[in-house]
């Protein structure tokens, strides 16, 4: 039991759209991303997927509307719903994922900017 400094877990990494795991709470994770520009239209079929945003904008994507989340709000996207992340203005965004272990990055989507393995940071 350690206490987990967001702020300097952002410092060691510099990909966008590479998700970091930075603890587990009863099957769920917490993950850190740095996001920027478009991502991809995907679901989630059995899980929902909660965006804090840290630092920045989150357009947040659907297929009839967009949700605009700013620092210190969040946004719980639920199961099956499609969805595309995405920045304005080349703006890097900082958010905090809380999913279930099994949340697969881009659900059924291949993508090249998927990823199946999320480190611990």
């Amino acid at each position: 039991m350690n206490t987990i400094n967001i702020k300097e877990k952002f410092t060691k990494f510099s990909k966008n759209w590479h998700p970091h795991q930075i603890a587990v709470v009863d099957g769920m994770q917490v993950i850190l991303a740095k996001l920027k520009g478009e991502f991809v239209w995907h679901s989630h079929e059995d899980e929902d997927e909660l965006f804090q945003v840290i630092k920045g904008t989150l357009y947040m994507q659907f297929r009839d509307r967009t949700e605009v989340v700013t620092e210190g709000e969040i946004i719980v996207v639920p199961k099956g719903v499609e969805h595309k992340p995405c920045t304005k203005n080349e703006e890097e965004v900082h958010v905090l994922l809380f999913e279930k272990l099994s949340t697969a990055h881009t659900g059924k989507v291949e993508h090249e900017k998927t990823q199946t393995h999320y480190p611990k940071i």
